[in-house]
């Protein structure tokens, strides 16, 4: 049998001088005010900030992330999500079909003349 070890009478966890007593020896605390906001998901945000400090107009809500306000009546509107383009659906609002093809026909010449010239092999 082990000496010591399951003893039942220590305190387990803790040591005299681990942690802070309490406010006396951290300082006081800051004085503060609770701020709500909502979103349009119904979802309630409370906040505290800094009593000397403005609290902001809007807050991403934790839960959804959409925008939340501090009005609960009107909530801001979830923005409008774009749909992912890829780069050729870019290109192809800027360009119509002719000038695509203009542009092509003219790097496929410019490309055709340097292969017979020897500056490209391949």
């Amino acid at each position: 049998m082990v000496a010591g070890v399951g003893g039942g009478n220590a305190i387990r966890g803790s040591r005299v001088g681990a942690g802070p007593m309490g406010e006396a020896e951290r300082g006081q605390t800051a004085p503060r005010q609770d701020v709500t906001y909502y979103c349009s998901n119904e979802h309630r945000t409370l906040i505290a900030f800094s009593v000397e400090a403005q609290a902001p107009d809007a807050w991403d809500c934790p839960r959804c992330g959409l925008p939340a306000s501090l009005d609960s009546e009107n909530p801001p509107p979830a923005p409008r999500i774009e749909p992912y383009k890829t780069h050729l659906a870019y290109v192809k609002e800027r360009r119509s079909d002719a000038e695509a093809e203009s542009i092509l026909d003219e790097a496929v010449k410019l490309l055709r003349a340097r292969r017979k010239s020897g500056d490209i092999i391949f």
